[in-house]
């Protein structure tokens, strides 16, 4: 009898991951002119234990004015990637699980205020504030400051940046980068005709307002070494009329695949203050599901899963082939143990961890 297929192992191009749960990209607004520091160390530290397969690190900014706060993570200089290197030496002193990072850029939704201090747009004149930039001129957000729409030297100078940030991921041994085109950040505001009103070849129709993500994936890819994987995570829909669609994210997907992309990672919203979200368990891997079934790629499916059962289900009936947990693993980060212990699997631990197996478990733990 085969055991749980969350615990099955999966090959990404080169790399192979021990099973079938990402710990997926989660901000902690916390750095300091880009740069990690101590907080870094002990919140990827805890989750390099945690038994999945892959730890990624938070939305890291290709430059400065692409951060979502002034306390988002970067790698667009030498400072950011030595304090990135620090911190990566930290955790892989004492863990070997592989470590992804998720490239971004904020585009209009930048410049705004941490959110345990309200998550409001900071004004391009505040001390922690910056003239955010767009495909269009046109605000997030009604009472916030327009950005400024992208011209052709921008849009090269963004799409470089992306590049040199892979070229330093590659430097600090990253062994998978995901670009981030979701949740109403600056590749999914040129997807999305809500905020794609562009009358060049970057606007228009899909195929055209795909051209900037395709162009940003082509540079990383070229950048980033040929047997390291390189995945993109995209919002399958806006949950607005008029917005983005499945349908879209299917081709977008499909052009991806075409280019080399290793791995879709499919969420959803993010662009638009009236999207109308029906949130409850597994809401979004409906959308997995579609897009799996146009690709020949791995897609990881996320959304309020949190249940063993759950998540098992998921893989198991091919709705996806991996699942991400974010909010799940931060309240708590040894759920990969527990679905092991759960579903009859085993899992990697610390060996300084070993003592802590519950006797009814005592087959759980693989030595590292």
């Amino acid at each position: 009898m085969s055991g749980p297929a969350l615990f099955e192992p999966i090959r990404v191009r080169d790399l192979t991951l021990v099973n079938r749960i990402v710990i997926a990209p989660m901000c902690q607004y916390s750095a300091e002119n880009g740069c990690m520091n101590d907080w870094h160390l002990i919140h990827l530290g805890h989750l390099a234990h945690s038994g999945a397969a892959l730890l990624t690190i938070e939305a890291t900014a290709v430059t400065p004015e692409g951060r979502i706060t002034y306390g988002d993570v970067g790698l667009w200089n030498d400072e950011t990637e030595s304090a990135m290197r620090r911190i990566l030496d930290g955790v892989r002193r004492w863990s070997d699980m592989p470590i992804a990072i998720q490239l971004a850029h904020a585009g209009r939704k930048a410049s705004t205020e941490v959110p345990w201090q309200g998550g409001a747009q900071l004004a391009p004149d505040h001390p922690h504030g910056w003239r955010t930039e767009a495909p269009s001129p046109i605000p997030h957000a009604p009472d916030e400051a327009a950005p400024q729409a992208l011209d052709k030297d921008g849009l090269r100078r963004i799409r470089d940046a992306f590049a040199s940030a892979a070229t330093r991921a590659a430097r600090l041994g990253i062994e998978l980068i995901q670009l981030h085109a979701a949740h109403g950040y600056l590749m999914h505001q040129f997807l999305s005709p809500l905020s794609n009103r562009r009358d060049d070849e970057y606007g228009g129709s899909p195929e055209n307002r795909m051209r900037f993500p395709l162009e940003v994936f082509d540079a990383v890819r070229s950048a980033f070494p040929a047997d390291k994987p390189v995945s993109v995570r995209v919002s399958g829909t806006d949950w607005v009329e008029g917005g983005w669609t499945i349908d879209e994210t299917v081709a977008f997907a499909k052009a991806l695949a075409a280019r080399g992309c290793d791995a879709i990672h499919v969420s959803s919203g993010g662009l638009h203050p009236a999207q109308a979200i029906p949130v409850g368990p597994s809401y979004q891997v409906p959308l997995a599901r579609a897009v799996k079934s146009a690709v020949d790629i791995p897609v990881i499916a996320v959304g309020l899963i949190t249940g063993f059962e759950q998540a098992e289900a998921i893989v198991a009936t091919g709705d996806a082939d991996m699942i991400a947990i974010a909010r799940t693993i931060l309240y708590d980060p040894r759920w990969p143990w527990h679905a092991a212990a759960a579903l009859g699997a085993r899992v990697r631990a610390p060996r300084q961890y070993l003592r802590s197996q519950p006797h009814q478990f005592r087959s759980l733990f693989d030595l590292p």
